[in-house]
């Protein structure tokens, strides 16, 4: 793979497009990139990886670092072209990150996706031709070409010595995760895991199949009860995995089966003699509760007779008194009347009384006729006055019409005044209208062209709040996150622990259930001499199951962290999009001078429509006050000829009603008082004939209530008013009477059945000592039945479990010795197995043969950098935990002693772990399928380095030129700038950085 062109725009600290010509660099066979700190010499390398990958390496990889050059401008996009040979093509790639760009239409930004643009040059056409703007079908294809991972080509072409120093120092375990990323080992670990997991499932099942063995002989035991001698036949007492639990297990059952038959044989002969003992005594207590109830319904009946016959003179008395009320009940209708009558007659006498207490002294005792001969005469005077009424109301509605004109003419009088005056200012009030007019049309134009500015500044400052808040709520959640996941690994590892415990102590566990006298669940045996006893912190089923719930809820809680910190991470990158850097308060600042400049044009231009409505209202206002103008003129005239006619006819009616008024102040007066002595007669009239005719209603009812009385049989009124009784009542004493009649009816009744009278006679019955005898024999007949239920259940499940014990034993033979295959090829590739010597894992022993590779292809360069003098092994002596496999020692051929790499210099352990990088990319190369790596980069570290040392290291990586390869080292040292003639310089400015070729190639 060869780079040989690549042009960057708006990404990292670049601005503006700047190009890279590696053909010119690539040229001279080694290179110089170099610029001070900060100004961009990473950002190279990241964008050929962003370009090959679209994504920087893993280290740099993160919300946190966005791609996009803060220095660029909105309409500018991040984009990063690269042309590079790859597998004997010639290709160009172009990718653009996700990011924010201006609306075309209104203001504000909008998200442009990512996009990725491939093409290839076609040397026959001698033109580029476009292939795919997929993003999977490039990766693919890229991937496919280059043959490597994003981590493999960091690792390989971007060649980053701090870590190959830490892999120098490191111990086996950290040098098997970088040889394990490079190299891509997980199907070696996977099998390690595969087969560890295997071995679980197989111990499991094994284990499992004999515990299901162990629980069917004690639900054996169960069953079988007290059939079996436990002391000749004790339960097998073995562990899951014994070989001999099964042969045990079955002949045990053997014994109780045996057993459970001759019980059951017993049994069926107890229940028999049991029912026929049960009916004798059921029917004998049947007959005593018979005489019992007879006896009982005697004794009953005898004392309700006798209560009967005391309550016969109050039944007499009660039927005396439903005959009087009946016959009163015919007297009831002229009662009613008679008392209507009266309550009407005292009403026309109050009434009356009333009425005359309001006529004069002299009329108080006058008759109907004379008070309804003086009510005609003030009816006919109160008639002649109806031509005076009108005349009177005529005269006052003069007054008013005079009055009326009077109002007129000091309204307009007021009129003419005001409009005159109105009229005089109305040129200064038309110029004052269209000013305003004019302000408002300015300020609308002003404030319309602050909107425009307002709206990406409330976004911007909104954006910015939300940027420094995800901040906050981004290091809160990264700290959840590792807090539960810290939590989640500590109670999976307490669960874990407590299992293998609770495993251990399974003894005591089952022990800790034994009661003295009762059968062991496990051997049979009643008496428990040594049981085992629970040691120190022992864990049981209650502790296993709690520490595994809480690991699961500490699982969960770590599930729900990661997912909230991936979404803070991706609302940050947003906000930041958005937002860019700017400081909080400076947009704030910014908005809040746009809103207030645009609130005030906006108030000023809110009075453009209330001006034009406010001049359009004077408009109306002046052709008003001129019409009223007008209208008040042609009135003043008009007035003057009503005013006169009214004047001659109020004289006319003065004249008329001075006559009709008598001594009243007005003729309405005069007719109101005889209208209300005239209504006082006619009351009177009315009150005194009321009481007439209901003295004569009363009279009348009072002679049919007597003869009523009379043919009823009474005395008098009086007395038959005593005897009435409502119907309900008259209801309530017949059914007294029909209730005690049927009572008695019904005693009689039962005294002569004859066998109630014979109980009667009979002795008292004995009904306590037959339940007695009768619920003894049927207990006895339960506790028989129950025994034969236990012996057939008994003898049944004994079967079924004998059965299932047999099906058992028969399972666990061949997953027993699937257990034992899987467990020696497990314990070897995992090391633990003693045919394993040197304790190595199968993913420790691919590893070391390609770290001997890598040491192999390394020692080539370190001898040439150090002067032949040292030496990289690979050594597989026994590391920690009695591991081995990944040993790195360096020989010094000066003392012909090996010693660990961790004892070099800093000089010596830059080269050694350039040699090392070099080594590795080469066995990596090797390891994708020998794909060309023709340029290589390698990032920093000569600063530690002497002038000689600096000289062979420098003629190492020169002679990289042998396999047509190009090195760029990435190194602010000056003296590189001396020695390597090709440079890339990276200039940093407050605008932002840029590029300049230096050297061999420079244009």
């Amino acid at each position: 793979m060869r780079l040989h062109r690549m042009r960057v725009t708006a990404f990292g600290p670049f601005a503006d497009s700047q190009e890279i010509d590696f053909d010119a660099l690539s040229a001279a066979g080694l290179f110089l990139l170099h610029g001070p700190t900060g100004a961009g010499k990473t950002s190279v390398l990241d964008a050929v990886c962003f370009a090959l990958y679209a994504a920087v390496p893993g280290a740099r990889q993160s919300p946190a670092t966005p791609l996009r050059s803060d220095h660029a401008a909105p309409d500018v996009f991040t984009e990063v072209l690269l042309e590079l040979t790859v597998g004997g093509r010639r290709l160009e790639i172009t990718r653009r990150p996700q990011q924010e760009r201006p609306k075309k239409r209104g203001s504000g930004f909008t998200t442009e996706k990512a996009q990725t643009w491939l093409r290839e040059y076609d040397p026959a056409a001698g033109a580029w031709r476009a292939l795919s703007r997929s993003h999977q079908e490039i990766g693919e294809e890229l991937g496919q070409l280059i043959g490597m991972s994003r981590e493999q080509f960091c690792q390989v072409v971007l060649l980053p010595q701090g870590e190959f120093a830490k892999f120098l120092r490191s111990d086996a375990e950290a040098r098997g995760k970088l040889l394990g990323r490079l190299f891509d080992t997980r199907r070696f670990a996977a099998v390690e895991d595969r087969l560890a997991e295997l071995r679980k499932t197989a111990e499991r099942q094994v284990k499992d199949g004999d515990e299901r063995l162990l629980a069917l002989a004690q639900r054996m035991a169960q069953a079988a009860g007290d059939t079996t001698d436990a002391r000749a036949w004790p339960l097998p007492d073995a562990r899951p995995g014994d070989p001999g639990l099964a042969s045990a297990v079955l002949q045990w059952a053997a014994v109780a089966r045996c057993g459970a038959q001759e019980r059951l044989d017993i049994a069926e002969a107890a229940v028999a003699t049991a029912e026929s003992r049960q009916a004798a005594a059921r029917r004998v207590a049947e007959e005593t509760r018979q005489l019992a109830a007879l006896q009982e319904r005697y004794a009953q009946a005898r004392s309700r007779a006798d209560e009967l016959a005391a309550g016969r003179p109050e039944q007499d008395e009660l039927k005396a008194r439903l005959e009087t009320a009946r016959k009163a009940e015919r007297v009831a209708p002229a009662l009613e009347w008679q008392e209507q009558a009266q309550r009407a007659h005292g009403a026309a006498t109050a009434e009356r009384d009333r009425s005359r207490a309001r006529l004069p002294p002299d009329l108080a005792d006058a008759g109907a006729e004379q008070l309804a001969a003086l009510e005609r005469r003030m009816r006919q005077d109160l008639g002649a006055l109806e031509s005076a009424r009108r005349a009177e109301r005529r005269s006052a509605e003069i007054d008013e019409e005079r009055a009326r004109l009077d109002r007129q003419a000091r309204a307009d009088e007021d009129v003419l005044t005001d409009t005159t005056a109105w009229l005089a200012g109305w040129e200064t009030v038309r110029l004052d209208h269209q000013a305003r007019i004019d302000t408002a049309h300015e300020a609308a134009a002003r404030a319309e062209q602050l909107a425009g500015q307002l709206e990406p500044a409330r976004n911007r400052l909104a954006a910015a709040r939300e940027r420094d808040a995800l901040q906050a709520r981004s290091a809160e959640a990264t700290r959840a996150h590792e807090t539960s996941r810290e939590a989640a690994n500590a109670a999976h590892e307490h669960w874990l622990t407590l299992r293998e415990e609770r495993l251990r102590g399974i003894a005591a566990e089952l022990a800790a259930r034994l009661q003295e006298g009762e059968p062991c669940p496990v051997c049979g045996a009643a008496e428990h001499p040594a049981p085992a006893r629970p040691g120190a912190g022992q864990v049981d089923r209650a502790a296993e199951d709690a520490a595994h719930q809480a690991y699961r809820r500490a699982d969960r809680t770590r599930a729900e962290a990661e997912a909230a910190l991936s979404l803070v991470r991706e609302e940050l990158a947003g906000a930041r999009a958005a937002a860019g850097h700017a400081d909080v308060a400076q947009l704030a600042d910014e908005a809040e001078r746009l809103q207030r400049a645009h609130r005030e044009a906006r108030d000023a231009a809110a009075g453009l429509h209330e001006a034009r409505l406010a001049l359009a209202s004077a408009e109306r206002e002046r052709e008003r006050r001129l019409a009223a103008q007008r209208t008040a003129q042609e009135n003043a005239a008009a007035r003057t000829a009503s005013r006169e006619a009214l004047e001659r006819e109020q004289g006319a009616l003065e004249r008329e009603l001075s006559e009709a008024r008598g001594g009243a102040s007005s003729v309405a007066e005069q007719a109101a008082l005889l209208e209300r002595r005239a209504a006082i007669l006619a009351e009177a009239v009315e009150a005194v004939r009321a009481v007439e005719d209901s003295a004569e209603r009363l009279k009348e009812a009072d002679g049919r209530l007597s003869e009523a009385a009379f043919r009823a049989g009474f005395d008098t009124p009086a007395a038959a008013a005593a005897a009435l009784v409502d119907e309900r009542g008259q209801r309530d004493i017949q059914h007294r009477l029909d209730a005690w009649q049927h009572e008695r009816a019904t005693v009689t009744a039962c005294l002569a059945e004859p066998e109630t009278a014979a109980a009667g006679r009979a002795a008292p019955a004995r009904t306590a000592q037959a339940d007695a005898e009768s619920a003894a024999a049927e207990r006895a007949l339960r506790d028989a039945a129950s025994a034969l239920a236990a012996a057939r259940a008994r003898r049944a499940e004994l079967g079924t479990l004998s059965a299932a014990a047999v099906e058992e034993t028969r399972a666990i033979g061949p997953l027993r010795e699937e257990y034992e295959r899987v467990a020696r090829l497990a314990g070897l590739t995992a090391g633990t197995s003693a045919d394993n010597e040197r304790k190595m894992r199968l993913e420790s022993y691919v590893l070391a043969a390609r770290l001997e590779q890598v040491a192999a292809a390394a020692t080539a360069r370190l001898r040439r950098m150090s002067g032949g003098r040292y030496t990289l092994v690979h050594s597989d002596a026994r590391g920690g935990r009695g591991r081995s496999g990944l040993g790195l020692h360096v020989v010094d051929a000066w003392t012909g002693r090996e010693r660990d790499t961790a004892t070099l210099s800093g000089g010596e352990t830059f080269f050694a772990s350039l040699a090392l990088a070099l080594g590795l990319a080469d066995v990596v190369t090797d390891e994708v399928g020998g794909a060309r790596l023709d340029t290589l980069f390698i990032d920093e570290g000569f600063g530690s380095l002497d002038d000689q040392t600096l000289d062979e290291v420098l003629d190492v990586l020169d002679s990289l030129r042998e396999r047509d390869r190009s090195v760029g080292i990435v190194s602010h040292v000056g003296d590189l700038r001396r020695r390597i003639p090709a440079q890339l310089e990276v200039v940093k400015d407050r605008a932002g950085s840029s590029v300049r070729l230096r050297g061999a190639g420079a244009h």
